[in-house]
């Protein structure tokens, strides 16, 4: 289980990361054609809308699955290991429980969104496309957390990166 989590954390992640550098080549395109032609790319703001909601829900399981979320551990700096080890469980069983009132909703909307057939204003897009990508990150963050809180383990390991995610992100799983 931990290595399905792992590579859909991973897989989420790369997605994400690409869909970056499509906002980036974007942004870059519009801004020029603006500039050089007094035309920008038509529907540029509602396709980053798009994007950035696909990246945001993709970032997700990779940051639920290594326990990289932020923490405020002021108040259990004093608490023993195995106290902080069960705080750790209930904060991801709580993110288990939020992503997946999110995740249910955010199915519910894709087919509230498909019925009525709304669109974008400009480009005239079906606006569930947007809610079924951001679906099944949000669906696997919550089977993560719930995974997490119940066993205690996640994907984070020690390893000799440094402070390069992206290598981290992209190396091959390392035999024990």
């Amino acid at each position: 289980m931990e290595k399905v989590f792992d590579w859909l954390a991973r897989a989420c992640a790369i997605v994400a990361g690409l869909v970056v550098v499509v906002i980036t080549l974007l942004t870059s395109w519009s801004i020029v054609g603006r500039w050089l032609f007094g035309s920008p790319v038509m529907g540029d703001t509602e396709i980053i809308e798009f994007a950035m909601a696909i990246v945001v829900a993709g970032c997700l399981p990779i940051c639920q699955w290594r326990g990289d979320n932020i923490i405020v551990d002021f108040f259990t700096t004093g608490a023993t290991a195995q106290t902080r080890a069960r705080l750790d469980r209930l904060g991801s069983l709580l993110v288990a429980l939020m992503m997946g009132l999110i995740g249910w909703r955010t199915v519910v909307a894709v087919f509230d969104q498909k019925a009525s057939g709304s669109v974008t204003m400009l480009l005239q897009w079906p606006e569930w496309i947007a809610y079924a990508l951001m679906a099944p990150p949000l669906i696997i963050t919550a089977l993560m957390g719930l995974y997490t809180g119940i066993t205690g383990r996640n994907g984070a390991a020690a390893t000799d990166f440094g402070d390069d995610p992206v290598a981290a992100l992209l190396a091959p799983e390392r035999q024990a």
